[in-house]
């Protein structure tokens, strides 16, 4: 029997079978939940069972549909995230701004999710103006290395797609009140060692050498979310440039330092691998839409006030220790 090793364990195929085959009962990408109440904030959760003829699969892009806006996908780790924005060809309505442009393609590239194995990709939006009974069409580009795969077929007037040889996933939007508005949830981005400092309150300075660290604070988060986003701010009073090389924290599986760029209408996310280069007499903000750390396989998500704590690792100053308290989802 052919097995599959990972994670250092290794299962037998009938095993990982047997707890994917919600996954594997269907070939081509689709919804997890494949409908959508009217004029509601939903994780619209795109599941890709396998590859392209066997090779892993290396990018997954996602067109949007008119009437799914305001939409903020949820970072991979392994992945780099695009975001491309443009024009909507309605005005929608967000809290009482009247919103014209946004998200309109997602891409989470540079990955590497083997045929062996299935995985999801997630999106928040909100379905907006959009009539019940009607379905909404996400076209799906699957990308592996110079291999591409389109799911972007639409059955004509809305019929069954299932003679289809590559369907669009379809989000079918249903009528009935709308459901939890997400973004505005609260559960909804060591002593005896050189350099460190002692944890400070949240919100409040701590030093470590030369460099004096505030402001720290993460965004609350979806509930089952297992993403989160946090910041602060790092002065460097010294005459010695400082980098800021890692981050820990006890409440995640692992932290990342994410830059978040945005030119041309694309917002492109990426790891810092290298850390943050702190310069001699320069102040460093980590701030919502620019850098920032991700929090990946959060236990629990952040909750508005409550605080997370964070080891700062920096490559001349040491180690820090720092709370950042959760602010809204909105960071406020």
């Amino acid at each position: 029997m052919k097995t599959i090793k990972t994670f250092g364990k290794t299962f037998g195929l009938a095993a990982v079978l047997s707890a994917t085959a919600f996954a594997s009962a269907e070939a081509h990408v689709t919804f997890l939940d494949r409908e959508a109440t009217q004029d509601s904030t939903i994780l619209a959760t795109l599941q890709v069972p396998h590859g392209c003829d066997g090779k892993a699969t290396t990018e997954v892009r996602v067109k949007l549909p008119e009437g799914f806006v305001f939409a903020k996908p949820q970072p991979k780790a392994g992945w780099e995230l695009e975001v491309i924005k443009g024009d909507y060809q309605k005005t929608y309505d967000n809290h009482g701004d009247k919103v014209k442009t946004g998200a309109i393609e997602v891409r989470w590239k540079n990955g590497n999710l083997s045929d062996d194995f299935y995985d999801t990709f997630v999106i928040q939006g909100k379905v907006s103006g959009v009539e019940a009974g009607t379905s909404l069409a996400f076209p799906v580009t699957q990308m592996c290395g110079e291999t591409v795969t389109a799911w972007d077929q639409v059955a004509a007037g809305g019929g069954d797609a299932h003679g289809l040889k590559s369907p669009a996933p379809l989000l079918k939007v249903v009528a009935g009140e709308g459901g939890h508005d997400y973004d505005d949830m609260a559960g909804m981005d060591m002593s005896g060692m050189a350099g460190m400092g002692a944890a400070a309150p949240a919100g409040e300075t701590v030093k470590a050498g030369d460099l004096e660290v505030s402001g720290g604070f993460a965004k609350a988060m979806l509930p089952g979310q297992p993403v989160g986003g946090g910041f602060f701010t790092v002065k460097n009073n010294g005459q010695t440039d400082d980098r800021l090389v890692s981050v820990s924290s006890p409440v995640s599986g692992e932290v990342q330092i994410h830059e978040m760029v945005t030119k041309d209408n694309v917002m492109r996310m990426r790891q810092l691998k290298d850390g943050i280069a702190i310069g001699a007499g320069e102040t460093v903000k980590l701030e919502p839409g620019n850098l920032h750390l991700m929090f990946q396989k959060v236990k629990t998500p952040f909750k508005q006030g409550d605080t997370v704590p964070v080891t700062l690792t920096f490559e001349k100053a040491g180690k820090v220790d720092l709370v950042l308290q959760v602010l809204s989802a909105q960071g406020k």
